[in-house]
């Protein structure tokens, strides 16, 4: 069972959905009992940034999520998902993030269409299970304004280019993330899922 955290922001149904399709059992719950016995977690997310931190205290999950981390659980985060894994974000502001993977969540530069909405190619840049079948030549789907600048290049899975390069996909530890929708990325988001399903 994966379980699905449901924060009030996120873009949930559609992942569920997703693993649906690929006949995974999940479940989306606020409860933090439900969070604390999972087996893998999955943050999905659409929104502000400070909208989400406030509501993940709100509903007392920073702490339990924590406490999974450092279990060795593993967490999948997606869009605004991946921004909240890093330390801090320059959003409308400047705010605190999980900590779990050092660096700064800033604005994609002035002069550059924002959002970024669309398809871009993923550039590998390590082998990894969450990567099994993914080639070179795969796009994924992006919608975000934002964009993860890791303290350690080592976090980072893969780039792609819109204007500048920037992290795609990041793990460290037992912790992945993945700045584009891979519900929204066809038979290459759904390989994904279904990768960090079977890991």
């Amino acid at each position: 069972m994966i379980t699905i955290v449901d924060y009030a922001i996120n873009n949930l149904h559609s992942v569920e959905k997703a693993f649906q399709s690929l006949k995974i059992p999940v479940e989306v719950t606020d409860r933090p009992d439900r969070i604390l016995s999972a087996r893998k977690l999955i943050l999905p997310g659409v929104g502000a940034f400070a909208d989400a931190m406030d509501n993940l205290k709100a509903k007392d999950m920073i702490q339990c999520l924590s406490e999974k981390v450092s279990l060795g659980t593993p967490l999948l985060g997606v869009c605004l998902g991946l921004q909240l894994l890093f330390t801090e974000s320059e959003e409308f502001g400047h705010h605190l993030g999980l900590n779990y993977i050092p660096g700064k969540v800033k604005r994609l530069p002035a002069g550059l269409r924002v959002p970024h909405i669309g398809w871009n190619q993923l550039h590998l840049r390590e082998a990894d299970p969450l990567l099994n079948g993914i080639s070179e030549e795969s796009f994924v789907y992006f919608v975000h304004s934002y964009f993860a600048d890791p303290v350690n290049s080592s976090d980072v899975l893969a780039t792609t280019d819109y204007g500048i390069e920037f992290p795609a996909i990041v793990r460290r530890g037992s912790v992945w993330a993945t700045q584009f929708h891979p519900e929204k990325s066809q038979d290459v988001g759904l390989r994904i899922l279904r990768n960090f399903a079977e890991m």
